[in-house]
């Protein structure tokens, strides 16, 4: 009878041994894919968005994927859940492409809306880069109704996982929106309509966006793109509507 429990000892053993094996491949697997899905995500369905809309694609044509390369996809995502800012925003030092000229500095947030994403009323806080809890306007450019281009900052994130009143989402569709789209900015109960007359995508070390043009009211949103990783920066510029 002991040699037939020895056995069965034996037996559940391996058992164990299996499922832990199991596991453990499951978890590797489950990994391998969270660092590679923005990829993946690419190619299946926002490559095709950005070539629907005509501009800039964030990934070349001509990217070899090398050992570098990927070494950078699994850096950026890896930054990006720690969901720091200063991961992802530009310097205060980007403030020197700025003009000098003054804008109105008491106005402490302001809204935003872009219906073709069903973003209503978006907090965009001028006191604070907390971009977990409001979009971000970056200090030194112009708020919305003045001459000169509001730089707004947003988080953005796997396209599946948007959801336009959670500011770690808000703007994981921004890449949908097309020329002549909608941007509605709200200051001080004053509603100002802008239309989108730019998109583009540009290096993480660019910071060109920051140019103040005096011709008109601008905004600019910036945020990262692939979704899912802090890799390249989707620019979207709108115009105010005379």
């Amino acid at each position: 009878m002991g040699q037939v429990y020895t056995k069965k000892d034996k037996v559940k053993n391996r058992k164990k041994i299996r499922l832990t094996g199991l596991i453990i491949s499951a978890l590797a697997f489950l990994f391998g894919l969270y660092i590679f899905f923005p990829i993946i995500s690419w190619e299946l369905y926002t490559k095709r968005v950005f070539a629907n809309n005509n501009y800039a694609s964030p990934i070349p044509q001509n990217t070899v994927i090398s050992e570098n390369y990927l070494s950078g996809i699994i850096q950026s995502t890896a930054d990006s859940l720690s969901g720091k800012s200063s991961n992802w925003l530009p310097s205060a030092n980007a403030q020197e492409q700025t003009s000098t000229e003054t804008f109105n500095d008491k106005i402490s947030s302001y809204t935003i809306s872009i219906p073709k994403i069903n973003i209503n009323n978006a907090v965009v806080s001028t006191t604070n880069t907390r971009v977990d809890e409001n979009l971000v306007h970056f200090p030194g450019t112009a708020v919305p109704g003045n001459k000169g281009t509001a730089a707004i900052f947003g988080h953005s994130t796997l396209p599946q996982l948007y959801d336009p009143e959670n500011y770690r989402t808000i703007f994981a569709k921004i890449h949908e929106v097309k020329i002549k789209d909608k941007i509605i900015a709200t200051v001080n109960n004053t509603k100002y309509n802008y239309s989108i007359i730019d998109i583009s995508v540009i290096d993480a070390e660019d910071t060109s966006y920051f140019t103040q043009n005096f011709d008109n009211s601008y905004i600019t949103i910036i945020t990262c793109t692939p979704p899912g990783t802090i890799w390249k920066r989707l620019i979207i510029k709108a115009r105010l509507d005379q």
